[in-house]
């Protein structure tokens, strides 16, 4: 099983986040970063993430739905509310879906990470 890579976009973009994630193992990404800049657009975004192979998650669900039907060849999307979710709350979802996620079967998706709660 081949590991999903993960970008955190600018809504999701929390250090603290972002280093949970990478002391537990996984291959994740931030905004902003060396290939994306702080201001990038969201389609931007979407753009360079599946250019690498990578999911992204965000809590910005209204423009990145309408973002996944345009771009439906994505790496995957991965939606959260924001109003729900405590920083725990987040490293713990995001881990199992890392960890218990096939990269092929998120590819051109639109997930939610309330299944892995």
């Amino acid at each position: 099983m081949v590991k999903p890579k993960l970008h955190l976009d600018a809504d999701t973009s929390m250090k603290a986040l972002y280093h949970a994630l990478l002391n537990k193992g996984h291959d994740v990404t931030r905004t902003p970063n060396e290939w994306i800049a702080a201001d990038a657009s969201d389609e931007e975004q979407l753009l360079k993430s599946t250019a690498r192979g990578r999911c992204i998650f965000t809590f910005n669900i209204r423009d990145f739905l309408v973002l996944a039907n345009h771009y439906d060849h994505h790496c995957g999307l991965l939606l959260a509310a924001q109003s729900r979710w405590t920083l725990s709350d987040l490293v713990f979802s995001l881990d199992r879906f890392l960890a218990d996620t096939n990269s092929h079967l998120v590819k051109g998706q639109v997930l939610w990470l309330n299944t892995w709660r």
